[in-house]
């Protein structure tokens, strides 16, 4: 099953955080935050305007971008998590 974003809304995969300190101290996963960088997978044609022109997302699929850590809805699909959430939740595209 593929999905498809409609509107402004791009699909994004988190990327995994390190999980070791700075001292070497391991994480366990059940204390590990959400990782804040994301790769875009998909991202849908753009928002209309109530002129009915189409504005186009500002990013493309392969770009990593910061996202907050609770935003968007997760979904599972073909067993990756994902997260589809609004252009309006990316902070930043990390170059």
């Amino acid at each position: 099953m593929a999905l498809r974003p409609l509107h402004d809304r791009v699909i994004v995969k988190r990327l995994e955080e390190e999980k070791k300190t700075a001292g070497g101290i391991l994480i366990p996963d059940s204390a590990a935050e959400k990782p804040l960088k994301a790769e875009v997978v998909s991202v849908g044609p753009g928002k209309r305007s109530d002129d009915g022109k189409v504005h186009a997302v500002d990013v493309k699929a392969g770009d990593i971008v910061l996202i907050g850590k609770y935003s968007g809805t997760e979904v599972k699909v073909d067993g990756q998590d994902l997260v589809v959430l609004r252009e309006d939740d990316i902070m930043a595209v990390v170059s």
